[in-house]
């Protein structure tokens, strides 16, 4: 492995020319934030669901006393 200039968790391999990045802690905290995300995006998908629910079960509340 072959140190980029300027950046210390950058590698350039010998074989295939790639570059390689050797930070191991920034991808967990990568992988870490990626997968918060994904869980809040569906914690707001099941609240938009409720609320559908909730609105829908509203209307046939009003139409029925009417």
């Amino acid at each position: 492995m072959i140190p980029v200039e300027g950046n210390k968790n950058l590698f350039r391999d010998q074989n295939t020319g790639a570059i390689l990045n050797m930070d191991s802690k920034g991808y967990f905290n990568y992988i870490n934030k990626k997968n918060r995300k994904l869980t809040e995006k569906q914690e707001i998908d099941n609240m938009k669901k409720d609320i559908d629910e909730i609105k829908s079960l509203l209307h046939e509340l009003v139409n029925r006393k009417t």
